[in-house]
């Protein structure tokens, strides 16, 4: 066990929530051991270990923000590594549900480049910290400890098997983690966990941006919800190098295929052709990669009538919500935040502490829950529990509040704050928002897109 002077901490997995763990636990006074299965690459390369990322990533501005506070600098080191920095909505050409966003000047922001390179800059300015240590090649086996406190974690590797004692392990191991059997083989009861599962399939593929087309704004047309046919939308994400990653997605019914000679036909079925007008004269740089891993999947560890001491759940091992939402690595980053302020109120050793740091992690993921879900579930053939009452009226008022963001820029502001988890859900019943979508939008949305002449003939648009 570690000294008495310093509390050994243990990071299950080295993607972007147990690096952000990791930078918070570091920041007040823990040794820290990222465990990762991969051999992590120094430079903004892909691993197996995050076959996610060949498709787009969104790092939305809430989660830009706290990330800067854990990582002091760290958007800079993104846009000096060839990212850019998007301004909301100025910088997007989006087709919602509702009808097209107008292009406001700037509200928020997103960071646009890949997930290798957001993972990248982060792991090298966390791992150049003292008192981090990187343990790769090796992955989780179970739990050391009892029902009431957890002492370590059980490893295989290529070394073998090895027992790390630790005062506290976090698990970020993602989508595939075991933490409900590890629980399970320590007595604990089993894990509340819920589903819902539109059947969206990803299809991506990366094309080098044609000649004066590498401004082109994050476009996106967005899937409809709520009617008898399976959901299909596109994003396309201006990344480093000159390159576009253009992603399609289809709900059950309506997936997109692996066949390359399919992919521009598909996008150009959907409710606007635009993102295949561009990618028509755009050079595929890559072959189509194929995800099926985009179910919704939240588990209630916070629940559980008792709660091991050293030990906590964040990430996509807690809530995994389909990608579409962009909505993973920002709420990552409130979990990493969410941990650092109980740290900060009554450090780590006390009573109680990990199962608060578990009920706050649990919280910062609900709001992008309620969102994700409360959406999915609208699609033909989703295999899930229908919504409580109290949720469909949730999803109706957003809904409203998506037609009436369409025109009136008072209600885009709070809109963009809450998908970009800068603010609360709660922001959008604010007295002042709330009279303004209940009037609605007062005219109805563009029927083409907000680019001018200009735009439409540097990127090889039709006029």
């Amino acid at each position: 066990m570690s000294s008495a002077n310093s509390r050994r901490a243990v990071v299950l997995g080295g993607g972007m929530a147990g690096m952000l763990a990791a930078a918070a636990l570091a920041d007040h006074g823990h040794d820290v051991v990222v465990v990762e299965r991969d051999r992590l690459p120094d430079t903004a390369r892909a691993r197996k270990g995050v076959p996610q990322a060949r498709h787009a990533h969104l790092m939305m501005s809430g989660g830009a923000r706290v990330i800067e506070t854990l990582l002091p600098g760290v958007s800079e080191r993104w846009l000096a590594a060839g990212a850019r920095r998007i301004p909301l909505p100025t910088g997007l050409v989006s087709l919602l549900a509702q009808g097209w966003m107008p292009r406001w000047p700037e509200m928020e922001y997103l960071i646009a480049c890949s997930r290798d390179l957001l993972d990248a800059v982060v792991r090298e300015q966390i791992l150049a910290r003292p008192g981090i240590t990187l343990h790769e090649g090796a992955e989780a086996a179970g739990l050391l400890g009892t029902a009431r406190r957890v002492t370590g974690v059980r490893l295989h590797g290529g070394d073998g098997a090895e027992e790390l004692e630790a005062d506290l392990v976090v698990d970020t191991t993602g989508r595939g983690s075991r933490a409900p059997q590890w629980l399970a083989r320590l007595g604990l009861p089993v894990v509340r966990e819920e589903t819902v599962d539109s059947g969206l399939v990803y299809a991506t593929r990366v094309f080098r941006a044609p000649p004066g087309a590498e401004d082109v704004p994050v476009v996106s047309v967005q899937a409809e919800a709520g009617t008898p046919r399976p959901g299909r939308g596109t994003t396309l994400l201006p990344i480093e190098g000159g390159r576009w990653i253009v992603t399609l997605a289809g709900t059950r019914g309506g997936e997109p295929t692996r066949d390359a000679g399919e992919f521009e036909p598909y996008a150009r079925t959907l409710r606007h052709p635009i993102v295949a007008d561009l990618i028509a004269r755009a050079e595929p740089l890559t072959e189509v990669h194929l995800t099926r891993s985009t179910v919704n999947r939240r588990r209630y560890f916070e629940r559980l009538p008792e709660w091991p001491a050293g030990f906590l759940v964040m990430g996509d091992a807690l809530a995994a919500y389909n990608p579409v939402y962009g909505h993973g690595m920002s709420v990552a980053a409130h979990s990493a935040a969410a941990l650092r302020a109980v740290l900060r109120a009554e450090g780590a050793g006390g009573p109680g502490f990990a199962r608060r740091v578990q009920r706050a992690a649990a919280a910062a993921a609900g709001p992008a829950w309620d969102l994700a879900v409360g959406e999915d579930v609208n699609y033909p053939g989703v295999v899930g529990a229908r919504p409580p009452a109290a949720a469909r009226l949730l999803r109706g008022y957003v809904q409203r509040t998506m037609l009436t963001a369409t025109a009136n820029p008072a209600v885009t502001r709070p809109l963009l704050e809450v998908m970009t988890l800068s603010r609360p859900l709660s922001a959008l019943f604010a007295p002042g928002v709330a009279v303004h979508v209940l009037r609605g939008p007062g005219q109805r949305p563009a029927a083409e897109p907000p680019i001018t002449a200009a735009e439409r003939e540097r990127w090889g648009l039709a006029p």
